[in-house]
């Protein structure tokens, strides 16, 4: 079990007080908070060993390109990818599927091809590939969801046919709090011979992930969602595809050779990794999973499982407000979306910011989601390892107080 009050000591940030209230940060989906370890390490590296990776044979250059390939080393143990080689250091979640969509895409998906995404996904698991289906003429097609906003697997046996090339999919959902069955969906797509690409972004930070036993060709996520900082993400992909293709970017270390008319490419993982890298933020995310596994994910997990028990009942109770996604806590993440009667998502969120609470409103990057849903915004509350039962009934008591103001004008 974790020691949240212990834990939470970690996190001067949320310590705070704001408009007179103190804080109470659900926000996380968005990005988590940063303890003061990871900071420390990262601060270390700037005030000791701030130097270039790769590139110099100095004490400097040798203890940073040191650090730098070492968190290299516990993203493939945290996943459990195969090698370091199949590790690809990018800005973040987007970036990663944006290189996907060029450099897989452009290699791979001829004209015909299928595409196939679900209503659920973020916006950066759909631009890449619309952009990708409108260059080389594929056809872009999406999986429903049922009643309660799971994936609906029977839809999804029939958009997925000999025709898909891509099933490109969120592990989690990031409005739904859903966790899709990555392992099921990839059995289905390799008996299709397609290739599965998996948004990992709201499952990394909060369960368990082997990307061998799920089998995925490729898997992204983001360190600012995980304790880390922001400006680095993660690639996975199996060896077999990433030498196949092409790198997208150019230039410093990815270069193996370069002539006068062309170029030659350095070995995985560097091949697909251009100019001087997020040194920093490469050390913070190794630090953060380091602080992670300290904790557990098994830990993790159940701790927001308990506080999604707690909360979710309470907020389903408040007359007027109505939750998207399942209803059963058991098969929630610790993501809710939630929209009260009456009363614009934006305006919900502001009431609650006046009362310390941290929430996000708007589409969350998930417009044919919410299309879907048949609603132009939500509010959302996210929780994170260091949110308590307290922070839930902030949470409830914040909403009940916001609906009576604008019921009747006050506090």
């Amino acid at each position: 079990m974790i020691n949240v009050e212990k834990l939470r000591q970690d996190f001067p940030i949320l310590a705070q007080n704001v408009n007179e209230e103190s804080l109470v940060y659900l926000d996380n989906a968005a990005t988590t908070q940063m303890p003061d370890p990871i900071l420390q390490t990262m601060k270390t590296y700037y005030h000791k060993d701030h130097a270039n990776v790769h590139r110099g044979v100095h004490t400097l250059a040798q203890r940073a390109t040191e650090k730098y390939e070492t968190a290299r080393e516990k993203v493939r143990q945290f996943i459990h990818a195969n090698e370091i080689a199949e590790v690809l250091f990018t800005k973040g979640t987007t970036s990663s599927l944006n290189w996907l969509a060029r450099s897989f895409g452009d290699r791979f998906i001829n004209e015909g091809d299928e595409i196939v995404l679900s209503y659920m996904e973020h916006h950066s698991n759909i631009v890449p590939w619309q952009q990708l289906a409108k260059r080389k003429k594929a056809v872009l097609k999406y999986i429903s969801l049922t009643e309660d906003g799971f994936l609906d697997m029977e839809d999804a046996r029939r958009q997925i046919t000999e025709k898909t090339a891509i099933v490109a999919i969120a592990h989690a959902s990031n409005v739904l709090g859903v966790i899709n069955p990555i392992a099921e969906l990839t059995e289905l797509v390799h008996k299709h011979q397609g290739v599965i690409v998996v948004d990992g972004a709201q499952a990394v930070p909060h369960m368990p992930v082997n990307v061998k036993e799920l089998d995925v060709d490729f898997y992204a996520f983001s360190g600012h969602k995980m304790l880390g900082p922001t400006g680095i993400g993660v690639l996975y992909g199996k060896r077999y595809w990433l030498e196949q293709m092409e790198p997208v970017e150019f230039g410093g270390e990815m270069i193996d050779f370069v002539y006068l008319q062309e170029s030659t490419w350095a070995e995985l993982p560097w091949k697909f990794e251009a100019g001087t890298p997020n040194i920093a933020g490469g050390i913070g995310l190794g630090s953060a999973i380091g602080y992670l596994n300290e904790i557990s994910l098994e830990e993790i997990y159940h701790h927001e499982k308990e506080l999604i028990h707690y909360v979710l009942p309470r907020l389903e109770a408040i007359e007027g407000l109505t939750v998207y996604g399942p209803s059963e806590p058991v098969d929630h993440t610790g993501v809710i979306a939630f929209n009260l009667d009456g009363l614009h998502p934006h305006d919900l969120a502001t009431a609650l910011d006046m009362q310390g609470v941290a929430v996000r409103a708007g589409h969350h990057c998930a417009q044919p989601l919410l299309n879907y849903l048949d609603t132009m915004a939500t509010a959302r509350a996210s929780f994170y390892l260091y949110n308590t039962k307290d922070d839930a009934d902030r949470l409830i008591e914040s909403i009940k107080e916001a609906k009576e103001f604008f019921r009747h004008g006050s506090f």
